[in-house]
């Protein structure tokens, strides 16, 4: 995909602004939309341009890359199913001109992205899915990680787009592999996340001070990114959230998406994973309950509450059949971790 390209950039977030500027910034010729009025704004005023619709940013765009909120606005965007207050719309697929590369950087669940891409094609299209990692910091410093699923030819057609917006693009495998790969990616990252919470906390209660914690951890068979890169206590990792008061960063609520979206692809696929439940359910709880738009770090906050209110119990609640809401299917944040 050459860098003089058009792009239609849908999904005007956190995340989707400062991708499609890097992409301006790039010598691609953009055309942004989004529905949030202010989205829209804020990427205008940032310096993406913008068109007064989605299908006026799709017509004639070599590629429409969407960044949503989840596969059901995906797929509605894709077929034309109007979103609330909006007008009704052929929808993207019908609005693009034969042969448009439709590449879908939202992360949503496995069987949404294949449907996602077999509408494309059957549409006379063509389909690569690429999730991203990096949270906004990344997306603003371009060094996102891009996960891609999709034919070989078709990645390597977008992949100077990709390294565009980020410092790495992997090819995982065929449609839905780029979400595979997220799914799992971040199902490790959620799980380690709270292995490591509970540690500093135990290590509080033992007497540990936390520089001490990391110096050991950190240089031993406890280190992980969620402890290195991402530490949920202020002081050891002086860029983490924890030192600014758990600003994402990578949203709780995002993370909490993701891990139920993990939790679709365990129970389709059979799989006994307890670890990766578990931590949806704790994910879950604490978004609803007032963490929603924290770092997924401050889990450390619920947990140490937990432990002073009443030490020994799973703060997931009164044990593994506690009741929390279930947002497998449906979600309430953007891929940014602003609200709907």
């Amino acid at each position: 995909m050459p860098d003089t390209a058009s792009v239609a950039f849908l999904g005007l977030g956190h995340m989707g602004t400062p991708m499609a500027l890097n992409l301006v910034r790039a010598g691609y010729r953009v055309a942004g939309f989004d529905v949030v009025p202010a989205a829209l704004e804020t990427a205008r005023e940032q310096g993406v341009p913008v068109a007064a619709s989605a299908s006026a940013a799709v017509a004639g765009a070599d590629v429409v890359l969407t960044m949503f909120p989840s596969g059901r606005h995906v797929l509605d965007a894709y077929r034309g199913v109007p979103l609330p207050g909006q007008p009704a719309d052929a929808g993207l697929l019908a609005a693009a001109r034969p042969g448009t590369m439709f590449l879908d950087c939202s992360t949503i669940n496995v069987e949404e992205a294949r449907e996602a891409a077999q509408l494309a094609i059957d549409a006379g299209h063509r389909a690569v899915d690429a999730p991203v990692s990096g949270g906004v910091v990344g997306a603003e410093a371009g060094t996102l990680t891009f996960m891609a699923g999709g034919g070989a030819e078709d990645f390597e057609a977008v992949r100077p787009l990709l390294e565009a917006m980020g410092k790495r693009a992997v090819h995982c495998g065929a449609h839905g592999a780029g979400q595979a790969a997220k799914i799992c990616n971040n199902m490790i990252l959620g799980v380690s996340m709270i292995a490591v919470s509970e540690a500093f906390v135990l290590g509080e209660k033992l007497g540990l001070t936390h520089q001490a914690l990391f110096d050991v951890a950190s240089a031993a068979s406890g280190q992980c990114w969620a402890l290195t890169t991402n530490c949920p206590v202020p002081g050891p990792v002086p860029g983490s959230p924890a030192n600014r008061d758990y600003q994402p960063g990578f949203a709780s609520a995002l993370m909490a998406k993701d891990l139920n979206l993990a939790v679709n692809a365990l129970e389709g696929t059979g799989v006994a994973g307890s670890m990766g439940t578990l931590a949806a359910r704790i994910y879950d709880r604490f978004a609803a309950e007032g963490g929603a738009g924290r770092d997924f770090s401050a889990i450390i906050n619920e947990i140490r509450g937990a432990s002073e209110r009443r030490p020994g119990n799973v703060y997931a609640g009164e044990g593994a059949g506690t009741e929390v809401p279930d947002r497998r299917r449906a979600t309430t944040a953007h891929d940014d971790g602003s609200p709907e």
